[in-house]
């Protein structure tokens, strides 16, 4: 009512940079109309649009969502830069267990793999990656994007644009018909879209893509939401990945010895998959893709919290994932045919090995990357 308020959401949180007097919004908010090519005289409906900038001789794409609130407009100024980002698997978090299904996933020359979470939990970034760990001159690989997030060498990459008609579905039938090995298409909204991926994938494809559900295990009853018979997807989709960003710790960060709370969080959560013994260690830590783990015996564990900087102010910079990832096998392809729910599902991957991602967290935490209260604020409970 009195004055622009300006927040980025840094690392997934919310922060507050400055305040403008409000005699300011109405130029600014116009300057940025006139940038995205917009009407600088609505302001009764939302409007989207882009513009472009260049940074130190880079180019960064902004997207652009204006909206009339009671106070005015609200501005949201999507930054697409993923040139600072690591699409190494290791380095975003995959371990263990989860690492090897998706490399195991990746050799397959046809079905799907698909990946879950909400807005903003670094979906297409894992895309992204399983593209650059496949990537070469011998494979044709096509995506269908909205908007493209990070442009790739090598890689034939596609626009939606719903204003000329090219949709994720008219523009995945056109796809087919350029002869590809890999086709990725940024998200799978509506029944066509998902009738279509299947059908590339049964047609010798190797199709990723993205849903919007909670856990790697809702995948499969979304499909089956969407209309698509339970034989198809037993049948096309091998690999499945849920995933939630938590902030990375600052190296450096301040030691401490987990109370008896926490102790039993962690003896209930990790159960069998820390070290029953000495002897079990070392197998153990490679199982799950870290150096060393604690004995599931001890009754205290080493954690880490922040050191606050002026450049790290709660002791976070940058973000990591948590994933769960599971194969589909004989035993879940049963299940989907069954039309089980996603809590049945989730039981059979764990039942199977699969890790769950707060498990996943867990672990992260005993070795120093991030928080166990960042982990119990991202991920907490049971994810299916």
């Amino acid at each position: 009512e009195k004055e622009l308020k300006i927040r980025c959401r840094i690392d997934g949180v919310l922060r507050e940079i400055m305040k403008l007097p409000k005699s300011t919004e109405a130029p600014l908010v116009s300057r940025i109309k006139i940038m995205s090519t917009l009407k600088i005289d609505e302001h009764r409906i939302p409007q989207d649009g882009q513009f472009s900038i260049t940074v130190k001789d880079k180019i960064i794409d902004l997207r652009i969502a204006i909206s009339p609130v009671v106070w005015g407009e609200q501005v949201v100024i999507r930054l697409l830069d993923k040139s600072g980002t690591s699409l190494q698997l290791e380095e975003m978090g995959y371990h263990g267990r989860a690492l090897r299904t998706i490399r195991n996933g990746l050799k397959r020359p046809n079905g799907m793999i698909l990946t879950s979470g909400p807005t903003g939990s670094g979906k297409s970034t894992s895309l992204y990656a399983l593209i650059q760990e496949i990537k070469s001159d011998e494979i044709n690989i096509v995506t269908l994007e909205d908007p493209v997030e990070y442009k790739m060498n090598g890689i034939n990459q596609i626009q939606v644009n719903a204003d000329v008609g090219l949709t994720f579905a008219t523009g995945l039938r056109s796809i087919l018909r350029q002869d590809p090995d890999v086709v990725m298409v940024g998200e799978i909204r509506d029944k066509e879209t998902a009738t279509l991926a299947v059908q590339a994938a049964l047609t010798g494809h190797l199709v990723f893509s993205t849903l919007h559900t909670n856990s790697a295990a809702g995948i499969l009853p979304r499909l089956l939401d969407m209309g698509i018979e339970p034989f198809l997807i037993a049948s096309t989709v091998h690999t499945v990945i849920g995933q939630r960003l938590v902030r990375r710790l600052v190296p450096g960060g301040e030691a401490y010895t987990s109370n008896v709370a926490e102790t039993q969080a962690i003896k209930d959560t990790l159960g069998m998959l820390l070290p029953a013994s000495e002897a079990d260690m070392k197998n153990a830590s490679l199982d799950m893709g870290y150096e060393t783990l604690p004995l599931g015996t001890q009754n205290a564990y080493t954690l880490m919290k922040g050191k606050e900087a002026s450049t790290s102010p709660d002791g976070y910079k940058g973000r990591m994932g948590l994933y769960e990832v599971f194969e589909i096998d004989e035993a879940i392809q049963k299940l989907i045919l069954a039309r089980s729910t996603s809590a049945e599902i989730q039981h059979a991957a764990q039942a199977n090995g699969m890790v769950t991602m707060q498990q996943d967290g867990y672990l992260k935490a005993l070795a120093g990357h991030t928080s166990l209260a960042e982990v119990n604020r991202v991920a907490s409970g049971d994810s299916a």
